[in-house]
């Protein structure tokens, strides 16, 4: 039998490990495969995203200004209630005075507050047991028995500080983002 030459230097050179003419049709293959399945999520994912004008109304603006020593507001934020509250130089003492490591969720007030106004308590007034609202920051309501709120749904008691000390609910208020933007203006969110 004669022996069988060939005469196609692609084919001839395919076995000594460079990339194949097959290989780089695959890789191309795939490479636009996935171009072209980010170019249809990324329109899908994003359009999930929220708009302009909703993360716009997603923050809230609160003047402090008018809290006295020992008041507290109640605003909205995200359509949940937020208090802010000013602490008393006695409330702030207490406060700094208790262990937080007694503490079932523990957290100091100045973990609670932002530097330079540790006075100025801002939560979500939503107890974390069940969602329900807290009493203690408005006017003449029950403030619990460590002066701070009180859910009367379950009986949780929180300190001035927003701590939970007694009762069912596992963690403390919840402290939202929030930033002085002056002397008198917290922006939340």
């Amino acid at each position: 039998m004669a022996e069988a030459t060939i005469d196609n230097p692609a084919v001839a050179d395919s076995d000594e490990g460079g990339v194949r003419r097959r290989d780089f049709i695959e890789i191309a293959a795939v490479s636009f495969g996935g171009v072209g399945a980010l170019s249809v999520l990324y329109p899908l994912i994003s359009q999930m995203a929220p708009s302009k004008d909703v993360l716009a109304a997603s923050s809230t603006e609160v003047d402090v200004s008018a809290i006295e020593p020992g008041q507290a507001i109640k605003a909205v934020f995200r359509k949940q209630p937020l208090f802010v509250r000013r602490l008393t130089e006695r409330e702030i003492e207490e406060a700094n005075a208790v262990d937080a490591s007694t503490l079932r969720d523990p957290a100091t007030l100045a973990e609670m507050t932002k530097e330079g106004h540790t006075d100025m308590l801002v939560t979500m007034g939503v107890c974390t047991h069940l969602g329900c609202v807290p009493l203690g920051a408005g006017e003449g309501e029950i403030k619990g028995e460590f002066g701070g709120y009180f859910c009367p749904c379950h009986g949780s008691h929180y300190d001035t500080a927003a701590r939970i000390r007694k009762g069912p609910a596992p963690l403390n208020l919840e402290v939202p983002e929030y930033a002085f933007t002056s002397d008198t203006t917290i922006t939340v969110g």
